[in-house]
């Protein structure tokens, strides 16, 4: 019994201790986010929702909305100005749509991308997501050797001998919608681009034959679910807290798995097929593997980043590209005059030709103006961010070093400083001789840490839109929305349903 009352007082004082030093640190971090406060509530900013949470319950409750918070981000931008404050947590986001500033930032290779959101794309609810591949790669020589291995994969030449995937498979859509088109059967655009565009991806990149036009496959599924999940891991810090959740959160967890999984066994099957002398795939992969192979040193961490990469590039070169075509598709229907304009430029280049060739890609310029348009005000990808670690003015308002800014070019993009009738549909903005928008247009980002698949998606993209207006003429079902959904990226929240018919030509 005494035993027993020693050892509930010596519990009774450790927990007495463990309380009194949680409360002390509870205090500390209170005093610290004051002080964080006080360091940069000189700059303009919306008030906060809470002093813990700042405007986390903003972006949470627009997501619950099925909102879309980048709208949030341009309504801030014209009533704050061009740097505007955001706080969550003791972290500060700067907002920025200056283009002095944006050319300084995103054009040098000395802001590093932001700590806070690209580590938190490492994993999602704790299962290795993207890693440090290529897009989320933080220190400067880790991203520049990924780089490095990656360049001879993404350079012209090899890039004009993909036509003919993009030809084929793009072939294959038209297959079906001539089907859909015989049945008056209505079409869901942006189901069946995404299944094009993952093919291509697929294909190209790492020898995989979906077919997803006639086959099942779980990968589509896994990638919406793991691009969920990265919109709550990132905005709501409490998700995976909370119990009602937890079927999702393990959801992705298994989607994460599946796309890393796949990977491993794909990088491992071909380079045991290489060293045994096998003939393979003259696609990314190999190429990939080729180039690491004459690098002196490879760690078992650069084999991981390779994983990596293959999961970023899986998905952000079927998505983007599927979403921009959909919206692109979405806009033409809105407008017939651009869309005859669009289709006459394509007759005058193309003709009755089935292959079409990496000069014909040249020659429309005008179908150029339109996706480049699309991306204008839907861009699939619509923003990055980078670091400041050192002190800075930006726009007169002086930036103490510790932020980081977010740069949006679906907030740029939809500012009538910038683009006269923002929201008008006018492909013309880009035309050769119209004055180019001046570090207010970036849907593949800028400088050093741009988008290396950019010719490669813009490649594909005129491929398919090209041989959609060769064949077809299509009209937008009446009654579906025009809006917007946040899935991470951007995507038509209807689908774009069209009713298909086969074009009649003029004798």
């Amino acid at each position: 019994m005494e035993a027993f009352a020693v050892l509930l007082s010596v519990g009774a004082t450790v927990f007495t201790w463990l309380f009194f030093s949680l409360f002390i640190a509870f205090l500390a971090y209170c005093f610290y986010i004051k002080y964080i406060h006080m360091k940069y509530d000189h700059i303009p900013g919306p008030p906060r929702n809470s002093f813990f949470l700042g405007h986390s319950p903003t972006f949470v409750t627009i997501m619950k909305n099925d909102g879309i918070v980048h709208n949030r981000f341009l309504e801030w931008a014209e009533t704050y100005g061009p740097v505007y404050r955001m706080n969550i947590l003791h972290y500060i986001i700067l907002v920025v749509t200056c283009p002095e500033a944006t050319k300084e930032i995103l054009m040098s290779p000395k802001y590093p991308k932001d700590r806070f959101l690209y580590k938190r794309l490492f994993n999602l609810f704790g299962q290795r997501f993207i890693g440090t591949g290529l897009v989320t790669a933080i220190d400067h020589e880790t991203w520049y050797k990924q780089r490095r291995i990656m360049d001879p994969a993404f350079n012209t030449l090899y890039l004009r001998g993909l036509m003919g995937t993009f030809n084929e498979r793009a072939e294959k859509l038209m297959d079906k919608l001539s089907e859909l088109a015989d049945s008056n059967k209505e079409a869901n655009m942006l189901q069946l681009v995404n299944c094009v565009t993952l093919d291509v991806i697929a294909k190209v990149a790492f020898g995989m034959e979906l077919d997803l036009l006639k086959n099942t496959s779980p990968f589509p599924k896994a990638i919406e679910i793991c691009l969920k999940g990265m919109v709550h891991y990132v905005r709501d810090v409490m998700y995976e807290y909370n119990p009602r959740n937890r079927t999702f959160v393990n959801e992705v967890r298994d989607a994460c798995r599946l796309l890393r999984t796949t990977g491993a066994q794909l990088i491992q099957k071909r380079k045991i097929a290489m060293q045994n002398g096998e003939d393979v795939p003259k696609d990314i992969l190999t190429q990939i593997i080729k180039t690491a192979a004459t690098e002196e040193t490879m760690t078992e961490e650069d084999e991981e980043f390779m994983l990596d990469n293959f999961v970023t590039f899986f998905i952000a070169g079927q998505e983007t590209t599927a979403n921009q075509l959909a919206f692109c598709i979405m806009e033409l229907g809105r407008h017939p005059d651009i869309l005859e304009k669009a289709k006459k430029e394509v007759d005058d280049v193309i003709g009755m030709k089935q292959e079409i060739s990496n000069d014909d890609l040249g020659k429309l310029i005008y179908l150029s103006q339109v996706l480049k348009e699309t991306l204008r005000i839907y861009p699939t990808a619509p923003g990055t961010s980078r670091d400041i670690e050192e002190d800075m003015t930006i726009d007169g308002v002086r930036i103490p070093a510790g932020v980081n800014c977010m740069f949006s070019s679906y907030t740029t993009g939809r500012m009538e400083k910038f683009f006269k009738d923002p929201l008008t549909f006018d492909p013309d903005r880009f035309h050769p001789d119209a004055p180019k928008p001046y570090y207010c247009y970036y849907p593949f980002a800028l400088g050093p840490r741009s988008c290396l698949g950019l010719n490669f998606a813009q490649m594909e993209a005129k491929v398919v839109m090209a041989k959609l207006l060769q064949r077809f003429d299509f009209n937008l079902v009446a009654g579906q929305t025009f809006d917007v959904k946040d899935t991470g990226t951007l995507r038509p929240k209807s689908g774009v349903i069209c009713t298909i018919k086969h074009r009649k030509y003029k004798n």
